[in-house]
């Protein structure tokens, strides 16, 4: 059996709208059910962000020098 808790964020009108929007649904619940299930399994989410790889290329770059 899964247990389900009941989760609540604050988010901007606008925010809310363009990720009803981008899932395709109209309901509240059911387009922050389908962004966190897409956020859980796409490879690509889970990946340092640019800005930490930059930051580290450029800190080793420094050291050479």
């Amino acid at each position: 059996m899964v247990k389900i808790v009941h989760a609540q964020t604050v988010l901007p009108e606008n925010v809310l709208e363009e990720l009803k929007k981008k899932t395709g649904e109209t309901a509240t619940k059911d387009a922050i059910a389908k962004a966190v299930e897409h956020y859980l399994i796409c490879p690509y989410t889970h990946q340092e962000p640019l800005e930490k790889k930059l930051e580290e290329v450029i800190r080793k770059k420094q050291k050479k020098e």
